[in-house]
């Protein structure tokens, strides 16, 4: 069974709270829900895991080596800003989706640039929760 790590970044905790109109009424714990539910449904084992600093994330992409065959990341603002993320990815050469609840090139100019695609093996925007089925899909 493969094992698949989904890494949520800043202010994804804050779903059904922060700007319901672009990321929905639904929490954190209902896209957590929604991950196992999809993930069992494709026999994967994943492991559903958020944070808001930047050292953490880092830190678990380079725990994830050797242990996990996939990892999904949204890593919210990082995703625009951070080279430390990027490099991690790169370092531990685990295939990698990129997935973000909103279409990030239809927003502001600044969330055009990703960090994470110049790794990624695939990027899913704007299709909300179902990006992360997608994802799961893609490991499956």
């Amino acid at each position: 069974m493969k094992k698949i790590l989904v890494i949520n970044g800043v202010n994804l905790n804050m779903l059904g709270i922060r700007e319901p109109d672009k990321y929905g009424k639904k929490s954190y714990a209902d896209l957590v829900k929604y991950i196992k539910s999809c993930a069992k449904d494709l026999g994967l084992k994943v492991t559903t895991w958020q944070s808001n600093h930047e050292g953490d994330i880092v830190t678990a992409i380079q725990k994830a080596y050797g242990t996990y065959d996939g990892i999904v990341i949204n890593a919210g603002a990082y995703t625009h800003t951070s080279v430390a993320i990027l490099d991690a990815l790169k370092a531990v050469s685990i295939p990698t989706v990129e997935v973000h609840l909103t279409d990030i090139a239809a927003r502001e100019e600044f969330r055009h640039l990703s960090y994470i695609s110049m790794y990624a093996e695939k990027t899913i925007c704007g299709k909300g929760f179902e990006g992360y089925k997608e994802a799961l899909e893609y490991f499956a």
